[in-house]
């Protein structure tokens, strides 16, 4: 019996562990777009761009959210394999709100490091949903997994076309537009809203999936506290605590509606993108595939009253 050498069986067993996932995970072959959202967190892809996967999905496309990390020291009161669980949980109901599929990585929240392990995984992560959009946190941001998030990502945009790295998976043919969510960050460079989205038809819905993110929404994360729960409408009482949740979010969704009111009319015309109150925004990667208009109007197909 022929021995196979321990380097060619083990590219074996990942190519058949990466083909169960593709099978498993990869939408069918409909013409419609793929679109992935990264986020460090198992709430970081939904508050980034919650609204707009709902908008995606509701026209037939397919939208993956995926978390990077697993969330497991991501709350003040609890840490560890049982926070994983129920923040992946979290995770999958606000997925279901929204009309969207959830992925979480099983990756140590607060220890993520851009090595080449963590870039073939998220290169095949890109090539097994055949993404034509990619969204991720920018590479400069407070928290190291969200920076090394932007990175791998980053990394990954050319990776993910190269026919010899992670053999196992199938290369794309064609680069995703690469896409950066909004943040505040001023240095190297501040964000640069390229895309801007209305969410105002999303936005109660967006709300309905954030309302499953207990841990996060209501609790505070790591960063709640006995005093932050008593400012907090108690859970015996859904509808306040959604009215809370909904108070908070148009605050910040009107904000960046007002910042990137110029974009908003460029892609909306004017009379629709004065309009509009609740927004997502977005900057182009310089990294992948770079659209022209014509091109973001296609992948973003809710500009012309759609």
């Amino acid at each position: 019996m022929r021995v196979l050498p321990f380097a060619t069986l083990g590219l074996m067993i990942c190519a058949v562990c990466s083909l169960a996932a593709a099978q498993d995970t990869a939408p069918k072959e409909d013409g419609k777009l793929r679109i992935i959202v990264f986020g460090a967190h198992p709430d970081d892809a939904e508050y980034k761009a919650g609204g707009t996967a709902a908008k995606w999905a509701k026209a037939g496309h397919h939208v993956k959210l995926v978390s990077v990390t697993n969330g497991d020291i991501g709350h003040w009161q609890m840490a560890g394999g049982p926070l994983a669980q129920r923040r992946s949980a979290e995770a999958k109901a606000c997925a279901k709100k929204l009309g969207v599929t959830s992925q979480v990585l099983d990756i140590h929240d607060g220890e993520l490091l851009p090595t080449l392990e963590n870039r073939q995984k998220i290169t095949r992560v890109i090539r097994e949903w055949k993404a034509d959009i990619v969204i991720s946190h920018r590479p400069w941001d407070y928290h190291p997994d969200h920076r090394y998030v932007g990175v791998l990502v980053q990394d990954a945009a050319f990776m993910v076309t190269v026919p010899f790295f992670c053999p196992d998976t199938p290369h794309l043919k064609k680069n995703p537009v690469f896409l950066f969510s909004s943040d505040g960050f001023q240095k190297p460079y501040p964000f640069h809203a390229d895309i801007a989205v209305s969410v105002d038809d999303t936005f109660d819905q967006k709300i309905d999936g954030l309302h499953e993110l207990t841990s996060q929404a209501y609790e505070g994360g790591a960063g709640g506290s006995e005093e932050h729960l008593a400012t907090v409408p108690p859970s015996a009482d859904p509808a306040a605590r959604k009215a809370w949740l909904k108070a908070r979010w148009s605050d910040r969704q009107s904000r960046e509606a007002d910042r990137y009111r110029d974009v908003l009319i460029t892609l909306y015309g004017e009379e629709r993108g004065k309009a509009v109150k609740h927004a997502e925004v977005f900057e182009i990667c310089e990294y992948g595939r770079r659209p022209n208009m014509a091109e973001i109007k296609t992948l973003f197909p809710f500009y012309d009253g759609k």
